[in-house]
């Protein structure tokens, strides 16, 4: 009698093991590892802009090929005043929530609790040309371990970034950088492609 009820346990510690062994290996292959990720963000306007307002639009590209190593982000970002040479914020934003446009990204993600600009993601200005914003650049930010940006936003702001020397509270958070223009979620890109 009682092995009619141990066959069935045993199947099913099995099968959990099986499982557990399943999930440790899709935790293994995740951005943990020391393989190289890419990640793509696709820029869309903010749902929530003023009549007026440029529509900016694009992607944002990361590519890292190990946890110690810099992470390449290049911007390919279009709809900008094609006759402004304003300079335009980017960061990275704490949230990859877009569900009340890009106001519900939250702040700059901050998770070692430093003034700004030092935040990871922190991209600064960029100013531009014919309407576009098309440059790669390295920085601190990481696809990899407890500090990844994946599954957080990028926000392209309406104005100048002050890099922090603006004399007041909202300086030190953001860079007095203004309204949000566009955003994207940072998500995993097909190694495919």
């Amino acid at each position: 009698m009682k092995s009619f009820y141990i066959l069935p346990l045993l199947t099913f510690l099995l099968n959990v093991h099986f499982c557990g062994s399943h999930l440790g290996l899709a935790y293994v292959s995740n951005p943990v590892s020391p393989q190289a990720v890419n990640a793509v963000c696709r820029m869309r306007p903010n749902t929530r802009l003023s009549p007026g307002m440029p529509r900016v639009y694009g992607h944002v590209f990361f590519k890292q090929s190990g946890p110690n190593e810099k992470l390449s982000v290049t911007f390919k970002l279009y709809g900008l005043p094609v006759n402004s040479q304003q300079p335009r914020a980017m960061h990275i934003h704490e949230y990859g929530d877009l569900s009340k446009g890009c106001g519900s990204t939250g702040g700059h993600y901050n998770p070692l609790g430093v003034n700004h600009p030092q935040h990871p993601g922190d991209f600064g200005n960029f100013v531009p040309v014919n309407g576009k914003i098309c440059q790669s650049l390295d920085f601190s930010a990481t696809l990899f371990g407890r500090l990844s940006i994946l599954g957080r936003s990028v926000v392209i702001h309406e104005g100048e970034d002050d890099l922090g020397r603006g004399g007041n509270v909202e300086s030190l958070l953001n860079g007095n950088a203004g309204g949000r223009l566009a955003c994207c979620v940072i998500g995993l890109a097909n190694p495919q492609n």
